[in-house]
């Protein structure tokens, strides 16, 4: 077992979230050239080679790490996050990287507000206020009456909903199951649903696009084995808040890379947005988790 190490926690968080961001470069480069599906779907495609080569090598066996007792429900979750990813990739090339994270960094708020309902914990004063004071920060960001404030920012609020759902039934998968299970079912459903999805929407790629989307697909699977490696050597609440860094990274590359303008709005939201993340997260942390009767 390993040794509880916060500060090489915090590294590998930094790792991961710049590696996710790579990664949402190179896809929104991809998608901005070819079909949503088939972009998803070749990324899935390496997420599942992934997740199988990680089953065969675990010490129980390859039948034992995967056997569910609940196959329903991780149904369930590959839809919410092929649907998510599908939905996020689109928003990168319709209304760019920094807007896109900006607004979906309203993901954990979703999370503290859907864990009532769904998992059935008790969400307190503070909590919902932090909640409203987040969607304020969004309010913020798409500024209503702008040209932001259309249908458009539908798509990283959607985004950030089904995402905020999946986390959730995968914290309720994890109660009864050893988290394995539910990262390789992710994996391996997702690459199902995408290819029934996106094989009909191939398009010829060309040379270097296939080199890019090889580096894609390496980008992705380094980025979720630097996310196992974090939570398995420090505690989640000591490394979440290194995750907003991503905020930063998405705006230097959303403006150097792709040119994309970064306003005021959009920081001041963010902000307030990822403030009311960081106190939510901390109180979450100094309150015991009570389970609503």
């Amino acid at each position: 077992m390993l040794q509880q190490n916060n500060r090489l926690g915090i590294a590998l968080m930094i790792a991961t979230v710049f590696a996710y961001t790579l990664q949402d470069g190179f896809t929104r480069h991809l998608a901005g050239e070819y079909n949503v599906l088939m972009v998803v779907m070749i990324r899935y495609w390496f997420f599942a080679a992934f997740v199988l080569a990680l089953a065969l090598r675990r010490p129980e066996g390859f039948r034992a790490a995967i056997t569910t007792r609940r196959p329903g429900l991780h149904l369930t979750r590959a839809l919410l996050h092929t649907g998510e990813i599908c939905v996020i990739v689109a928003s990168f090339t319709l209304i760019g990287l920094i807007n896109t994270h900006a607004v979906f960094a309203v993901c954990p708020l979703i999370i503290a507000a859907l864990s009532g309902p769904v998992l059935r914990e008790k969400v307190g004063l503070a909590r919902w206020i932090a909640i409203a004071v987040g969607f304020a920060g969004i309010m913020v960001i798409l500024q209503p009456g702008s040209d932001l404030f259309n249908l458009l920012s539908i798509l990283p609020l959607a985004s950030a909903a089904m995402f905020a759902l999946y986390s959730l039934l995968t914290r309720l998968a994890t109660r009864s199951e050893p988290g394995f299970i539910a990262f390789f079912w992710s994996g391996v459903l997702g690459a199902l649903l995408m290819t029934l999805a996106g094989a009909g929407f191939w398009q010829p790629m060309s040379g270097a696009d296939w080199g890019w989307t090889a580096v894609n697909g390496g980008l992705a699977i380094l980025s979720n084995w630097l996310m196992i490696r974090c939570y398995a050597v420090a505690e989640a609440g000591a490394v979440q808040p290194f995750a907003y860094l991503q905020l930063v990274f998405i705006a230097i590359m959303g403006t150097l890379v792709f040119r994309e303008t970064l306003t005021t709005a959009t920081v001041i939201g963010a902000a307030i947005v990822a403030g009311a993340g960081l106190f939510t997260l901390l109180a979450t942390r100094r309150q015991p988790k009570e389970i609503a009767s």
